[in-house]
This record gives structure tokens, sequence and C-alpha cells, in this order.
């Protein structure tokens, strides 16, 4: 499996994992890779993406995200949303900032996302440490990187 300092990029989300699924259309791929704890995240990238970095089932790849890409929400067991990745998971870092506050959400098998959202989302949700939430990511909005 890859290292996490394999490479350096801006996004605070670079979670190791392994491509388990490749499904191509016309022009785009979904991708879906299974992370070290078993959760599982969708990426929509595009089908020259997929072969120019030699994504096959088993590759060992890199899930990116940005902090800000990344939604929080709570009690959305029978909410229905457009999103693709819905993980729940347990708030275990809140820092406030001057605006935004980021928000550390560790998934069941101890991966962490990291979320930046507006100290007042953090106020109307009521976040608090030890909360269950949810990180929703749309999969246009994850990269995929070896």
């Amino acid at each position: 499996m890859l290292e996490v300092n394999a490479m350096k990029v801006s996004a605070r989300n670079i979670l190791p994992g392994i491509v388990k699924l490749i499904t191509k259309g016309a022009v785009n791929a979904e991708i879906v890779l299974a992370l070290r704890g078993g959760e599982t995240v969708v990426a929509v990238i595009t089908n020259s993406s997929v072969e120019r970095l030699g994504l096959q089932i088993g590759t060992d790849a890199f899930v990116i995200i940005k902090a800000s890409e990344v939604m929080v929400g709570k009690d959305l067991e029978s909410a229905r949303l457009s999103a693709r990745n819905i993980l729940a998971g347990k708030v275990v870092e809140l820092q406030d900032g001057a605006v935004n506050s980021e928000v550390g959400i560790q998934l069941p098998g101890g991966t962490m996302l990291i979320a930046s959202i507006t100290k007042e989302s953090v106020r109307s949700l009521n976040l608090k440490q030890g909360d269950a939430v949810s990180a929703i990511v749309k999969a246009s909005h994850v990269m995929v990187g070896v």
C-alpha cells in the first residue's frame, strides 16, 4: 500500500486506498476506492485520467479531497442526497477560526477526514466533539492520485 507521504499537495485529505471498481462511460469513469478502514469513496474522473494514472482494479491509489469540498451533516439517516459519498463518523476535532472552522471527522475504520465549514454552520448544527455526523462529498469533487 502507498504511504501518505509519497506526494505533497495542498488538499487536507489525502487518503490511501485501493481501486475496487472502474466503470467507464463515454467520457468519464466512476472509480470506487476502498480506504484502509474499509469505507469506500467514489470518484468521477475522465477516462484519459484513468489511462494516464494506470488505474486498474487492485491499484494502490490516493483519494484527494479539499477540506472545503467536505460538507458536514447531522441526523441524515433518512435523508436522500445526490452526493455519492456520505461517510458516517464522529467529530473528534473542532477548531474555530475567525470565519471558518475545521472539523475532524473520524470514520469507523479510523480514517480521518477534515472539513472546513463556516463558524455559523458549526453553530447551526450545534457541533461538539463526539457528535455523530456524516461527511458528504460529491464524486466529482474527489481527485485520484497514484
